[in-house]
């Protein structure tokens, strides 16, 4: 083999192993990504659960004055 084509070959290796690292790193974006969209998900839940419970909490305590007043 001439040392074009083993320098031909090195970088056929090079190009195959630098796009199977760039697949796997786009699988794993991926799946980070659906991480993120469950935690927002549930992010937005438990800001409306807590807004929910914020308002009933407001309401079932009346404001009245003190008793030593």
């Amino acid at each position: 083999m001439s040392d074009m084509e083993s320098r031909i070959v090195g970088l056929e290796e090079m190009v195959a192993h630098q796009a199977k690292t760039i697949e796997e790193l786009s699988d794993q974006l991926a799946e980070q990504w659906k991480v993120v969209e469950q935690t927002r998900a549930k992010l937005d839940r438990l800001t409306e659960r807590f807004l929910s419970l914020e308002e009933q909490a407001q309401e079932a305590i009346p404001v009245t004055r003190p008793p030593h007043f």
